[in-house]
């Protein structure tokens, strides 16, 4: 898991897993986070669902996080305002899935 600092927050990678039974972090894909989202991938759906994901495992609100690339793939860069990197790779290891 590759989690990196920028300007007031952290930048990571996620793969997305959309239409799966239940949601989670289910591993490591490469150095992106792979979640699982209930959500299909259709109309942003799946985008939505993982920044709602995000947001209650971050425990932060969800206008702190942006899709900074990826909007129409399943590999994502995700930027996160207002969470250190240690918060981020603690909240969002394997071991810690909500």
């Amino acid at each position: 898991m590759n989690i990196r600092s920028i300007d007031g927050g952290v930048s990571f990678a996620v793969r997305v897993q959309p239409g799966a039974s239940r949601e989670g972090i289910i591993g490591l894909y490469g150095d992106a986070i792979k979640i699982a989202l209930n959500a299909p991938a259709v109309d942003g759906k799946a985008n939505d669902a993982l920044i709602r994901y995000l947001a209650i495992a971050l425990n932060i609100p969800k206008a702190s996080i942006t899709i900074a690339s990826g909007l129409t793939s399943r590999s994502k860069v995700i930027h996160v305002l207002g969470i250190t990197n240690e918060e981020a790779a603690a909240k969002l290891s394997p071991a810690a899935a909500v």
